[in-house]
C-alpha cells in the first residue's frame, strides 16, 4: 500500500552556517562599508549575496549585491554583523577569500582577495580558477 505524506510548502528561516566557518571573510573596512550602505539605503532586512558567475575577461567574475531571498541550498554566515549569503557553486570558488574595501585617490570599492584564483584581470573583478 502506497501512502503519501502531506507536506505544507513553507520557506524555512535561513540558518546561519557554522560547521566549518565562513566561506568568505570580510575585513573590518568591508564590513563597515556594507553596514553603512545598508543603513543609508534602509536595507535592514537584506543579506549581502556574494557569488561567482561565468563572464568577465578571465572567465569568471564576482557578484556582490543585496538580496532578500535565500534559497534552501544557500549558505548563510554572520560575519562582523553582516548576514552573508553564498550559493553552493560559488562557495567552491570563494573558499578562503577575503573581501576588503579600499579607497584611493581615483575612487574606492570592494576588492576580492582570492587564494583560489590562478589568474586575475587588471580590474580585479574577474579571475580564472
Amino acid at each position: 500500500m502506497n501512502q503519501m505524506c502531506n507536506r505544507t510548502a513553507s520557506t524555512p528561516e535561513p540558518q546561519v552556517s557554522e560547521e566549518a566557518g565562513p566561506v568568505i571573510e570580510l575585513t573590518d573596512k568591508a564590513a563597515s562599508e556594507v553596514l553603512r550602505l545598508m543603513k543609508a539605503e534602509n536595507l535592514s532586512e537584506h543579506y549581502l549575496r556574494v557569488g561567482v558567475q561565468g563572464g568577465g575577461c578571465s572567465g569568471l567574475q564576482y557578484s556582490l549585491n543585496f538580496d532578500t531571498q535565500v534559497d534552501q541550498l544557500d549558505k548563510v554566515f554572520d560575519i562582523k554583523g553582516v548576514k552573508v549569503v553564498v550559493d553552493l557553486k560559488s562557495a567552491l570558488y570563494l573558499k578562503g577569500t577575503s573581501l576588503d574595501f579600499v579607497q584611493s585617490l581615483t575612487g574606492g570599492g570592494f576588492k576580492f582577495i582570492n587564494p583560489n584564483a590562478a589568474h586575475s584581470c587588471g580590474c580585479g573583478s574577474s579571475f580564472t580558477a
